[in-house]
């Protein structure tokens, strides 16, 4: 292309600072360095860990910062010594790497990464380069991506090529939302047929999540929110049975156990809040019970009482569905393109990039599952 080597000025919207809209400015993109790839965006969504970035890490030196990493592009140019992708392969950036190269890539009892943003920690949510520029100053990428800019450069092993008849302005959404969410029912949990299931927290990751228990055969899912509205949007996805905590005057762990014989098999925590993760723990039945951390949160530590684990339940983490991404997310795209996965339900609303506030205002105020932000032509 004829852009390939040359710095690109387009639109993006940054965070300059914690707590305040973002704006939507003049950026240069510089050409991608060794083993890295230049995106041009065409869609993205508002993931909840925007929002965690932008209201909840007082890290100022996580700022300023290009927010936005559930997103599909197509390749603009890659740098020197990446073989895997050319110009104009449809591809998804991912918030996670996968070098294929490292101990735990090799691993097949993971899918975390040496390489990438991660490994350095996650108080700031971003690696320290970057290829944004902006007044002068450097502009993070969170999570090695920054897609809500019209180009990103993002490191080879955290970009998966994708099937080229994929839309990218629906496909976008499996790069974060949906893997997590599914995966971490079918690949984490482990769910199995005929059991029982709670979900907490009815977002695009709750809501994938309850797809994934379906898909894995349960035979009851609890869908638990105090937002009533989210009910009809869990039974598209196969929940069967609906709780909001604030009809009961104990606890919701309590319930469950009450509805269950005991407790649920599996249950998932999709929220990012301490204390949901202590229910969802004791909502388990003992003796076999499984429950997932599935919400992003690092501000607070959980805690339970050690009879609860002594007693036969498990409680384990889930990053990303537990997905080896580079394959998963593709296979992923292929499932619904055959399909065999939902996806266009999540999408409740679609805007462009200059109404990203008005995306963000939606998300915070659970008004929607997932905007769409129409970024670049295709």
């Amino acid at each position: 292309m004829a852009t390939a080597g040359k710095v690109i000025k387009c639109k993006a919207a940054v965070a300059w600072e914690p707590n305040k809209p973002l704006v939507i400015e003049d950026v240069e993109v510089a050409p991608p360095q060794a083993n890295e790839v230049r995106i041009k965006i065409v869609a993205t969504s508002v993931c909840h860990t925007d929002l965690y970035q932008l209201f909840e890490c007082k890290n100022k030196d996580g700022f300023p910062i290009i927010l936005g990493h559930e997103a599909a592009g197509i390749v603009e140019s890659v740098g020197p010594g990446v073989t895997e992708f050319q110009p104009g392969d449809k591809v998804i950036p991912l918030c996670i790497s996968n070098c294929r190269e490292c101990r735990f890539c090799k691993s097949p009892k993971t899918n975390q990464c040496d390489r990438g943003w991660a490994s350095l920690g996650y108080d700031i949510m971003a690696g320290p380069d970057s290829r944004f520029t902006c007044k002068g100053k450097k502009v993070l990428q969170v999570m090695g991506n920054g897609t809500f800019s019209q180009y990103t450069v993002v490191d080879q092993a955290a970009v998966a090529k994708i099937d080229p008849s994929a839309p990218l302005d629906k496909v976008c959404l499996i790069g974060c939302g949906i893997c997590t969410g599914y995966g971490a029912a079918v690949n984490t949990a482990k769910v199995e047929p005929g059991s029982t299931c709670a979900v907490f927290g009815l977002g695009a990751v709750g809501l994938a999540a309850v797809m994934g228990c379906k898909a894995a055969g349960a035979k009851k899912i609890f869908a638990v929110d105090i937002n009533p509205e989210k009910f009809e949007k869990a039974k598209v996805f196969g929940a069967t049975d609906f709780v909001n905590p604030k009809d009961y005057d104990k606890p919701i762990s309590q319930v469950l156990a009450e509805m269950t014989n005991g407790g649920v098999d599996y249950s998932l925590e999709c929220i990012g809040n301490v204390e949901v993760m202590r229910s969802a723990l004791e909502s388990c039945v003992k003796g076999w019970g499984v429950s997932v951390l599935v919400g992003w949160t690092d501000l607070h530590d959980f805690a339970a009482r050690p009879i609860q684990l002594i007693a036969g339940r498990t409680w384990k983490g889930s990053d990303l569905g537990g997905y080896k991404v580079k394959d998963g997310v593709p296979e992923l795209v292929k499932a619904y393109l055959d399909k065999k996965l939902k996806v266009d339900e999540f999408i409740t609303h679609n805007m462009t990039l200059d109404q990203v506030n008005d995306a963000i205002e939606l998300m915070k105020h659970g008004k929607c599952i997932r905007t769409v932000l129409s970024v670049s032509p295709q």
